[in-house]
């Protein structure tokens, strides 16, 4: 499996609050008073309208109105990005918040073809001022966090949060957006934003998203940076933990090294790795279900404390009030007001939300930080200086980021010392157990809770986020450092016994890709060492015939694959024939009759691995026509390579894919003669 492109996570949209709720809502339902030309046209129109009030209304409008998939051609025909790109400078700081919010939203929902459109759209020139403006804004906003606390929405850490986040996400989708941050110098700007975290922790976890974007495979930003650059992320490094979000800080921060990893000095690169891999086991140590449990338990406690001040406040109030019969119904009123605006005000990511979110969000980047550090190039022994695997990791502040000019190793890659540092830090062990189902009280808190709902879909990422994670460290890991034999045979079942107790399985995608993807690698490993396989060939079935119907091709991919393995295993060993003769008839039908020719190049090595040897295998090739069908595919299979292969597959796929077609002629020629053989 190549590289996995670490994801982030779908953020809290921008939510516009105050006096123009009523304009938001009506731009939301569709429903205002311009029927011919829809919400759209009447707030773009509001942009240009000379009171501020007026055009925050309209940006904030649009802020909702962008989340609604329908609504984006409008957008776009009416030019709304070159519409909103200068209320970023509007003269009102509400204003380009709310633009900034607007943009937000538009680029997080668009997706990559609406990033690629802002971007050409020159929406960078107006937000790169933005940035700078605001980076000049916090060096003459020095103030002591109570004063900041007191600040409102409008302050430059809030415009510059919705900037930087603007700036993030054209940036990961629009290579040209990436292309332009190296040229206009953004890294000092983004970093600056990094170094508020003991102040504005908001505005530095965004600007460290950001920063692990753009320096991922951007060997031209790498050369900006300094000492000074370094030494900044080394201080959020190390920044003390005083709530979960400074762990998704350090999570992310983390990941951005790594990234960095060619430009660290070989002198300080074992420190460096233990610096990163101390902080990912940390975070991956910390357990997601009681977190929830517990802040949902704090949450609940906190809103009951507000409920009953506000009663006592109501009660104390009430014995002012006039004693008339009909000013009677008053209090009462005024109570059953307050409580409801206590509840509904209460944003999405009220703290306890917020800080749950936040450790969910770092044990998911974690994982995906180790998976792509598993998957970096596999090392030789002279790229390496000798390294020490001491876990003190912090000792690398001293001398790790004063040494730039230091002598550098390209590209730096994992070896034993890597190999050694995962197992100390007992990452595959930590990776093993959130595999595990998401905890069902946990679970049920959250279905209960419409604001918590959300958190459902992010402990299932991070289930299969464990499992593509478990599939790289038993790819790259030698069987020692997982535990050997017995850890092997007890991880398959476990993970058959995670797969067959959800009867619905095969409906889950993301869930059938990622175990099945960690199968395929751990049934290789297990045969590559001859250690018996524990699920039988009735569950193998089970789940394949499930998998080969999925939309995904690396799911189809993995259950032929592992078919592959399963039946080579199987037919160097005694009264297999009738399994044999099943897995035969499965790998031939999909290879006949897959769409897809990955899928079809697969089941075709598979098949010539079940039926490479043993005498069950050739019993059962005769017994199921292997070779006349073969035989018959062999002429299809060409021509498809040929009018499908360059307008549809990589380069590579087609290497591999002419490699089959070489194999099929041999494996052909091969089945010819033992079917001779066995005729004669």
């Amino acid at each position: 499996m190549g590289k996995s492109r670490t994801k982030r996570f779908k953020r809290p949209q921008f939510s516009p609050t105050g006096s123009c709720q009523a304009a938001v809502a009506a731009a939301a339902n569709g429903t205002e008073d311009d029927e011919d030309d829809g919400p759209a046209a009447e707030l773009l129109e509001k942009l240009q309208h000379p009171s501020a009030e007026v055009r925050e209304c309209a940006c904030a409008g649009l802020a909702r109105l962008v989340q609604q998939r329908p609504a984006l051609p409008d957008l776009a025909r009416r030019d709304a990005v070159r519409r909103l790109g200068p209320l970023l400078l509007d003269s009102s700081l509400a204003v380009r918040e709310t633009a900034a919010g607007a943009l937000r939203n538009l680029s997080a929902c668009g997706g990559f073809e609406v990033c690629d459109d802002m971007v050409a759209k020159d929406i960078m020139t107006p937000l790169v001022a933005l940035l700078r403006e605001c980076s000049t804004g916090l060096d003459s906003n020095e103030m002591s966090p109570q004063e900041k606390a007191d600040k409102n929405r409008n302050s430059i850490e809030s415009i510059a949060n919705e900037a930087v986040n603007v700036l993030w996400n054209v940036c990961e989708c629009s290579s040209r957006a990436v292309s332009i941050f190296n040229k206009e110098g953004c890294l000092e700007i983004v970093l600056k934003y990094l170094h508020t975290f003991p102040t504005s922790i908001d505005l530095a976890v965004s600007a460290a998203y950001c920063l692990q974007t753009v320096t991922e495979d951007n060997p031209e930003l790498l050369k900006y940076f300094d000492g000074t650059a370094l030494r900044v992320l080394e201080s959020a490094l190390l920044c003390p933990v005083t709530s979960m979000e400074y762990i998704l800080l350090k999570t992310l921060v983390a990941g951005t090294i790594w990234n960095l990893k060619d430009i660290i000095p070989s002198k300080s690169q074992a420190e460096i790795i233990n610096a990163i891999l101390k902080i990912l086991s940390e975070v991956l140590e910390m357990n997601a279900a009681d977190t929830v449990i517990q802040m949902k338990e704090a949450e609940t406690q906190r809103l009951k404390t507000a409920s009953e001040t506000e009663d006592v406040i109501a009660n104390a109030n009430g014995d002012d009030l006039v004693e008339d019969d009909e000013m009677e119904e008053i209090p009462r009123k005024k109570k059953l007001r307050r409580k409801t605006f206590i509840s509904d005000l209460l944003p999405s990511t009220d703290k306890e939300l917020r800080e749950t979110m936040a450790l969910l969000t770092a044990q998911q980047t974690a994982l995906e930080v180790i998976v792509n550090m598993c998957c970096s190039e596999d090392p030789s022994d002279d790229e390496w200086e000798e390294l020490s695997s001491s876990d003190e990791s912090e000792a690398f502040m001293e001398n790790s980021f004063n040494e730039c000019s230091g002598q550098l190793l390209s590209p730096l890659c994992l070896s034993h010392e890597i190999h050694t540092a995962l197992t100390n830090f007992l990452i595959p062990k930590k990776v093993f157990e959130k595999t595990s189902s998401p905890n069902s009280m946990a679970i049920d808190i959250c279905s209960r809770n419409p604001t918590w709902k959300p958190l459902i879909k992010k402990l299932n990422t991070i289930q299969c986020r464990a499992l593509m994670c478990l599939q790289s460290l038993v790819s790259l890991l030698d069987m020692d450092h997982l535990g050997g034999a017995p850890a092997l045979q007890t991880l398959a079942q476990h993970l058959s016994q995670l797969l067959f107790s959800q009867p619905d399985f095969a409906k889950h995608a993301d869930f059938l890709e990622a175990i099945s993807s960690a199968l395929r690698a751990l049934l290789q490993a297990m045969a590559a060492k001859n250690i018996p396989q524990c699920m039988t060939p009735e569950q193998l079935m089970t789940l394949c015939k499930a998998g080969i119907h999925s939309s995904s091709i690396g799911v189809r991919v993995n259950v032929v694959s592992i078919l592959g393995i399963t039946g080579s295993v199987l037919a160097k060993e005694d009264g297999t024939l009738e399994t044999l003769k099943t897995i035969g008839c499965f790998l031939l039908e999909v290879a006949t009759k897959d769409p897809s020719l990955v899928v079809t190049g697969e089941a075709l090595d598979a098949l010539f691995d079940v039926f490479a040897d043993g005498e069950e295998a050739e019993k059962a090739s005769v017994q199921i026509k292997l070779l006349s069908t073969l035989k018959e595919f062999q002429p299809v299979f060409k021509m498809k390579i040929r009018k499908e292969g360059r307008g549809k597959y990589s380069p590579d796929q087609l290497c591999v894919l002419d490699n089959v077609k070489m194999n099929l002629r041999r494996f052909v020629a091969y089945q010819e003669a033992v079917e001779k053989r066995l005729t004669s």
